[in-house]
């Protein structure tokens, strides 16, 4: 019989949860580049479109950091037939990321000995997920990916592909992402991390058969991290220094980030925004390659990058920098948005026309 377990605790989807559109495949044990083993690993994802009979049209989205296998939910108007992901001439397929907690194997999952992992769960890196994704890819039977696309965290996967298995990938597009953590975004996450850890409810990740488990903790490091996915102008043109109007004595501003808080807390899991916060600052596409400059060198596939002028979690400059050094770039495709690196979900229109120009170099 499945666990169960509160949403004062978790928002992770649960074995016994409606599986909805999510399919599941397991792909054995996965080495860890620590060493360490992660036992019986399953792989939750959704898939649009037909393989086809040549088993060249699977386009590989490579989700962000709170994102999911449902791509139609977190990025709209870019899965369907005439879409930028035309649903009529690809198969489209989009894996929840190992360490996540909409269906793969993460702390929120039963370890092999019945109990959920909670702070048993591995440190994981950009790579392991990689591996997860190889692995997963040959149990459905896809050997090459026509695209290999994501934005932010999923950005840094795609560029992982290349470098790993250029082999197995037609061209990838980057989008808002780097080759390497910065130093500011590494701060910014751990003020994150530690606002979890210090929720008294987080009982150093073993919440899961408690009563309540750190959603205020969740709440915060959403809060500031929201703050580096838009810009200063428009929450002062938005907001400025309006008040709630209510009997709070909130300011506006203050709502709109509780509200972003509380719908994270609904859906996410607070052991898999650490999981996942802390694989993307240990992300260097140099490690062990010789370097950034080296690595990016190295990479053959034709590769397509996309910055948002006003990102401030991952500047342009970093765009520029792996459209500069790979050898194969095609483009570094600047797109305006006043809505920073949020950009990405709102921008559907421009950063879809970047992806149908992508899809015509695999």
């Amino acid at each position: 019989m499945a666990l169960s377990a509160s949403s004062h605790v978790t928002g992770a989807w649960l074995e016994g949860d409606d599986p909805g559109e999510r399919k599941f495949v397991r792909i054995g044990d996965l080495l860890l580049e620590n060493g360490e083993v992660l036992a019986d690993v399953t792989i939750c994802y959704q898939s649009w479109g037909t393989l086809n009979v040549a088993r060249d049209n699977a386009i590989l989205v490579n989700h962000a950091l709170t994102g999911w296998s449902d791509v139609s939910g977190w990025w709209p108007s870019m899965v369907g037939p005439g879409l930028p992901f035309d649903t009529d001439k690809y198969f489209i397929l989009c894996p929840n990321v190992i360490g996540g907690c909409q269906g793969s194997t993460g702390p929120s999952s039963l370890a092999p000995d019945g109990k959920r992992y909670g702070s048993r769960f591995p440190t994981i890196t950009i790579r392991d997920m990689v591996a997860a994704e190889v692995a997963f890819s040959d149990a459905i039977g896809v050997e090459k990916y026509r695209l290999a696309v994501g934005p932010s965290l999923g950005g840094m996967r795609s560029l992982e592909w290349a470098a790993q298995l250029p082999e197995r990938i037609g061209a990838i597009c980057t989008i808002g992402s780097s080759a390497v953590a910065t130093g500011d975004q590494i701060g910014t996450a751990a003020i994150q991390i530690r606002a979890i850890k210090t929720d008294p409810y987080y009982y150093g990740g073993d919440y899961y058969d408690r009563e309540h488990g750190p959603r205020e903790g969740l709440g915060i490091a959403r809060r500031i991290a929201h703050l580096t996915y838009r810009t200063e102008a428009e929450m002062d043109l938005r907001f400025g220094r309006q008040l709630q109007g209510d009997e709070t004595g909130r300011y506006a501003v203050e709502s709109y980030l509780d509200h972003q808080a509380q719908k994270l807390a609904n859906r996410f899991d607070a052991n898999t925004y650490i999981v996942l916060t802390e694989a993307m600052n240990s992300h260097d596409i140099g490690r062990d390659r010789g370097g950034v400059v080296a690595a990016l060198a190295a990479i053959t596939v034709p590769t397509v990058v996309v910055s948002i002028d006003t990102d401030r979690l991952f500047p342009p400059r970093l765009q520029a920098e792996i459209a500069e050094l790979v050898p194969t770039a095609a483009a570094l495709a600047t797109i305006s948005s006043p809505f920073g690196h949020d950009g990405f979900l709102v921008e559907v229109e421009a950063v879809g026309e970047v992806i149908r120009h992508a899809l015509t170099l695999g």
